[in-house]
Parts: C-alpha cells; structure tokens; sequence
C-alpha cells in the first residue's frame, strides 16, 4: 500500500458534502486534513451533531464536546487556541499530545491529554466506536510515517442485515456471510440434496419412476403418426386403409396411457415420501442448531422470525420438493425427449420452434433476480407479522389490563398490510411475467403451422408427420411455460432456503472444548481472574477478581446495571469472556462439556418459566427420568406440596402455558423444586423473591433455606434484607467490585452498600406511613 507524506496528502475530497464548506472555513490552505471523526453526543449525553479533525499542524475540535478553558500560564499553547466566535478550539500537535478512546458509563469517550492532564473530551455512541479508533490510529500513523490509501476516512458503513458487519461494495452481504454456503440462493437450493443423501434408495426410486412416466407419456403422439398416415388419410383419399393396424394401435394407447397413470401414481406418491423425510429432518436439524446456539444470537432476533423459519420456510421447501421440482424434473425430460424426437422427424420444422426461446430465456432472466427479491421481502413481512402474534398472545393479559386491543389489532393490521404489499409486488411482476410466455408459447406453435402447412403442400411431409409434431411441439411449450411458472417457485424456496440456512450456518459463540474434561463432583469452588465481557462496543465487566469457596453464599449488589447479571452468566457459560478467565475448582470453566457442565449448576429466576405440562412434568424438566417419590421430595423440600395436592390433579395438573394458571409465589416454588431435584453443586438466585408479597417471600425464603444448604450460591437481590444468610456481599458498581464483605461491616464503613441500604430503609419507612 503506497505511503504518502503529509505535504502532499489531504483527504478534503472524502469528506461528507455536508461538511466540507464548514471544515474549508476552518482550515487553511497550508493545513492538510488527515482525519475526522464525527460526534453524535455532548458532555450531557444528548445528541448532538459535531465533529473533531486532525491535520498535520493541530486537533480542532467544534462545540458539543468538553473543551476545557484555556491554559492562563500559556496563553493558549499547549492548552488551546480557541476561537470563540466559530465555536471551536484547536491545540497544536506536539509530542506531549496524545488522543485515546475509553467507554464510559456506556457511552465512548474520545480524550484529548497532554502531560498537564485531560485537555477535552468528546463523548459518542457505541455505534461510533469503530470510527473513534481509526481517528484515534489516524494519529499513531501520521507520527510514525505510515499513511496509507487504505482507510483514508471514517466511511459511513453500511451493515450486513445478516450479522451486522460492514459490507464493502453493493454486495448486499458481508464477505464472512457470502462465504456461507447458505447465503447465495443458488447454493441454498443445491445445498438441500445434502438431506436427500438419507433418502437415497428412494429418491432412486423416484428418479426412475420420473423416467419411465415421461416416456410413457411421449408414446401416444408417436402412435397417431400410422393412424392417419396408414388409416385415415388413405381411406378418406379412396386408397388401400391398413385397418387391421387399428386395434394395434389403439391398444397401444390405451396400455400406454394406463402405464403412465400407474408410474406417475407411483411417482409422485414416493416423491412426497421423500421430500416430507427431508422437510422433516431439516426442521429437526434446524431446531437441534438453534438449541445449540449461544444466547447472544437470540438477543438479536425476534421469536416470531424463528418460529417462521422452523416452519412456514420449512414446509415451502417440503411443497417445492414434492410437487414443484417433481414438475420441473418432469419438464425437463419431457423437452429433452421432445427436442430428440422431433429433430428426429424433421430439422427445419424443430429450428423453427426455437425461434421464440431466445426471448424466454431473456424474460426470466430478468424476471428472477426480481422474484427473488420481492420473495425474500415477503418471508421478513410475514415473520414480523409472527412476530406480533409471539409478542401478543402470550401477553394477552397485559393487553386486556391496558385496554390495547385495538392498538394491537391496528399493529397487526399494519404488518398484516406488509405481507400483502411484498405479495402485491410479486404480483405485478408476475402478472405481466405469464401471460407475456403464454403468448410467446402460442407464437411458437403459429410458427410450426405455418412452416408445417408449407411443408405439406410442397409434399415434404404428410399430414400425419405435421399433426405428430404439432402433438408434440404442443407439450413442449406447454412444459416450456410449466418451467416459466418453476421461476417464481424456486426464487420463493431459494429465499425460504437461504432463511433456513442463515440459521444452520450460524457458529455458537460459546463453543465446545475440542478435548472437554469431564467434570467429576465438582466441589463448586469459584474464581474470577481479571476478567472482563462486553456487550458489543459496551464493557460491561472490566478487571474482576473474585474467589468463592466451595458451599459458601455470596450476595452481589449494586444499581442496575453495574453487572450482577453478567456476572451469573459468565458463571453458567451462557457467554464466554473477552478477557481472563473462570475457574471451577481450578479448571477454566471452557474446558468442560458445556451440558455436562450445566449439569452441575442450579438456576432460580426472577420470572420462573413453565412449559406447558403437568406440575410433575415441570419440576423433573432438569431430571426426565425422576420418580414420582423424589418429585415430591422436592417439592416438599421447596414447600409447594401442600399448594399442589389442593390442585384438581394434584401433581398431573396441567400449569396451562407459562404457569399462568399459578400464582408467582407457586411458580417460583415450583422452580425451586425444579433446581432442588438435579442437586445442583452451584445455585443461582436471580432476584428470586423481589416480585412477591411479603407472606409469600416467606415461604420462598424457607424452601431457599433448604436449597442453598451445602451449595456454592450466588443470590442477587435488589431486596438488601434477603441476603441476610450471605457470608459475604460484593458490591458492583460500573462492572467493578468496590466493596466486600459481611453486612454490618459495610454498613460501617459508610460506602456504596451503606448508601444503597439506608436508601431502601428510607423507602420501606416511607411506604409504612
């Protein structure tokens, strides 16, 4: 890549048109601007629209940052020269001056520091990240000498829709995802015959019955030829008929027609078996992949999206596999047969068939790519329209409490609007796209009677030779137009496809060990190394060292957002971290099988889950094969027997979908049952007891009691009084532990728990009056 000296290199030409009248007002002619890097925030957080440049004389840097008052000492050098008037300030590059990007609070920070300390700051979104470290580097190769073409700017970049990377070009997809083999339609479709392998023998089978349909189906026409030649022509034209050809001929209709209705009975029969095998086997694999999946890809979609996926996609592909491609295959050999016989018969009338093919060809090519198009259009439309169903329906009683219904039937209505724009799209196109192959398929057969009756009458053929061609050039463009309608078929099961796929191809990112240790009894000793997580550009953790000792009950604390829950999620591996390491019993938490690993571990939710089943089907979800006798050994041990044998069934009762035919109280012990039956080694109480009454966080509190006997617990609370059996708290503030240790010696030492605590008192006392 060239290097470039700052006398000759100036980027002015890529800066946005929106800047550059401003940026040439403030730069002189001797300046060459470098870099710039664009600020959406102020130092209050608000959104502003402002900018910072590097040139090879200074950093300027316009309003909306935190632009610190000029030095008095020096009269504005190092400090800053500011011009007040255009609302900017600038400060001479020297080799003191330096620039760095931080995140703070979940905002980004560019700072501008010299020796004396923070000269300015500018604050940005997460999404500026990126652009704040190339303006950053910008500087780090402008004082090394390597200025490069490369990466001249801070480019608007435009995102791939299927990962959220940067695509370069009008790809339409990143290079990560175009190398996936799912990504391209093409692909998509081919990549389906993987799922015909476990089928093979009887997709042989169907292979061959295709062929024996389709020749079967060319016999009939062949045979009319001698029927008028040899019968009807002669005897209308007082010639010598060969009558006793008749019942020959005829039967041989006849049987043919019957083995082709036998075979395409056979066909398609065995072609749906198959291709129901494979929609079946591709939704399993589908659904396996998505339960192996990390969490992280499933914060970024909608369930209705992937309840779409799994299905409706699934069962286009299945419909396309046993109707359309059975078509298609059929239409294929049906003009090949057709294309041979018919050379066979005669070259000039077969040339003249072609005379519109050329044309077709051209129409659905340019037909295609637009299909394709509108059809994955329609697959988003219709999955946000699943979307709305998979948000309202389990939230029908938020609805009602609100009195939105009609604001969630006009939600609807307005996604229901989408599918049926995308559709009408499609439509259009292919409204016109039809009739245009019907009308080129009939100019064709025009073509063969006009060149056919010429034929005749300059006696090159008989009549039974034209009317055996006009049979068969008749299947030919019908089979021609049959594969035109195949074009709107495959670009809709391509897209469906390639949905699919983009869930296949999708790489867990908590992955397997290559060589996983088993993981023994753990004894469920816990250490944090300097260990940090982030969320995307946001650090969330940053620097944590923590040991818990086998059985012990830590409690961690702290405002929302200072990352209780993250670390709980590091602890289960339900995201891996960016840096240092987890340690069970010595061993990093990432060499273990992750199932047999979670094994081990015990969870107790703020909102338990319950699947729709039997109360004894809940509490055995993490042990399927428990007893009847140890179910309710749990649930004793949880105090929830008593409330279960007052249910119609008892233990059989039915909890309706999400447990909504229990109280919270009943469904949080019945969670707790479900964590005491695997007799976990480490538990995880996450605000266990906050969405409770106070009679009812009683009874949880003694089945939690039972639960953390013996086991390494980490309880996170917003309730301070519920931790009063922790050993020790560790308070958490910005992803940082700024205090540990029991309650009344943090109490004591007035810091950020004291503070939190006297809080909540002042609350409760408030509430009492």
């Amino acid at each position: 890549m060239p290097v470039r000296t700052p006398e000759n290199f100036d980027i002015r030409q890529e800066l946005p048109l929106r800047l550059r009248a401003t940026v040439d007002a403030m730069l002189g002619r001797e300046e060459a601007l470098l870099g710039w890097f664009e600020v959406d925030l102020d130092a209050r957080l608000n959104f502003v629209d402002s900018f910072v440049l590097l040139t090879d004389k200074r950093i300027v840097g316009t309003s909306g940052g935190d632009l610190r008052p000029t030095s008095p000492q020096n009269n504005g050098a190092p400090g800053g020269m500011e011009d007040a008037a255009a609302g900017e300030k600038s400060w001479p590059l020297s080799a003191e001056l330096s620039i760095q990007s931080k995140e703070k609070g979940g905002a980004g920070a560019l700072e501008l520091v010299d020796a004396n300390g923070l000269l300015a700051q500018w604050r940005f979104t997460p999404a500026r990240t990126k652009a704040a470290h190339h303006f950053v580097d910008r500087l780090k190769q402008f004082r090394s000498g390597s200025l490069s073409d490369g990466d001249l700017s801070e480019s608007s970049e435009v995102l791939c829709p299927s990962c959220g990377s940067p695509i370069k070009g009008d790809q339409g997809l990143c290079e990560t995802c175009i190398a996936l083999p799912g990504t391209r339609p093409g692909r998509s479709l081919l990549r389906l015959l993987r799922f015909a392998r476990k089928r093979g023998a009887m997709s042989f089978l169907g292979l061959v019955l295709t062929v024996g349909s389709t020749s079967a189906g060319m016999v009939p026409p062949y045979l009319t030829k001698p029927i008028l030649d040899k019968v009807l022509v002669p005897y209308q034209n007082g010639q010598e008929a060969a009558f006793r050809l008749i019942p020959w001929l005829l039967g041989g209709l006849a049987a043919a027609s019957i083995l082709t209705w036998i075979l395409s009975w056979a066909r398609t029969y065995v072609v749906a078996w198959v291709s129901e095998r494979i929609a079946a086997d591709l939704r399993n694999q589908t659904y396996a992949h998505l339960q192996r999946l990390s969490l992280e890809y499933f914060g970024g979609k909608r369930t209705g999206d992937l309840i779409a996926r799994v299905s409706t996609d699934t069962d286009r592909i299945c419909y396309f596999l046993s109707v359309y491609l059975v078509d298609f295959a059929n239409d294929i050999l049906m003009i090949v047969m057709t294309a041979g016989i018919l050379l066979s018969i005669d070259v000039r009338l077969a040339a003249a068939t072609l005379i519109p093919l050329p044309l077709i060809a051209w129409l659905v090519h340019q037909v295609r790519s637009r299909l394709r198009g509108g059809f994955q259009l329609g697959s988003r439309a219709w999955a946000d329209m699943t979307s709305v169903l998979a948000d309202t329906i389990p939230g029908i009683r938020v609805v009602k409490a609100f009195a939105q219904e009609h604001r969630e039937i006009e939600r609807f209505r307005r996604a229901n609007d989408r599918v049926l724009h995308a559709n009408d799209r499609v439509n259009r196109l292919w409204s016109f796209f039809g009739p245009v192959i019907v009308l080129l398929t009939d100019l064709g057969i025009l073509i063969v009677w006009i060149v056919g009756v010429w034929q005749v009458y300059n006696k090159n053929v008989t009549v039974g030779t034209l009317t055996l061609f006009v049979a068969y050039i008749s299947r030919f463009y019908v089979r021609l137009d049959s594969m035109s309608r195949m074009v709107s078929a495959t670009q809709r099961t391509a897209a469906a496809a390639q949905r699919v796929f983009g869930i296949l191809d999708r790489e867990a990112t908590v992955p397997e060990p290559v060589h996983p240790i088993k993981t023994g009894r753990l004894s469920g000793r816990i250490e944090f190394r300097d260990v940090g997580f982030r969320y995307g550009a946001r650090t969330v953790v940053e620097g944590l060292n923590l040991t818990i000792e086998p059985g012990e009950m830590i409690g961690l604390v702290g405002p929302s957002g200072s990352g209780k829950t993250t670390v709980v999620n590091l602890v289960c591996r339900f995201y891996d971290v960016a840096e240092g390491t987890v340690l069970i019993d010595g061993t990093d938490v990432r060499s273990f099988s992750i199932e047999e690993y979670r094994q081990h571990i015990g969870l107790v939710l703020q909102e338990p889950f319950l699947f729709y089943g039997t109360i004894a089907e809940n509490i055995s979800y993490g042990r399927p094969g428990a007893t009847r006798e140890e179910i309710i050994s749990a649930a004793r041990a949880a105090r929830a027997h008593e409330f279960i044998l007052r249910l119609p069934d008892g233990y059989d009762s039915l909890v309706g979908e999400r447990g909504q035919s229990l109280s919270g109280g009943e469904r949080q012990r019945i969670s707790i049952a479900r964590a005491l039956l695997i007799d976990p080694r480490i538990l995880i109480l996450d605000e266990a007891t906050s969405s409770v009454d106070t009679e009812t966080e009683r009874e949880i509190q003694l089945a939690l009691d039972n639960l953390i006997q013996g086991r390494t617990t980490i309880a996170i609370a917003h309730r301070l009084s519920t931790l009063s059996r922790a050993s020790r708290l560790v308070v958490m503030e910005r992803g940082h532990i700024v205090e540990i240790g029991p309650h009344q010696e943090l109490l004591a030492q007035g810091g950020t728990y004291s503070r939190l605590y006297r809080a909540q008192s002042d609350h409760l006392e408030e509430r009492a009056l």
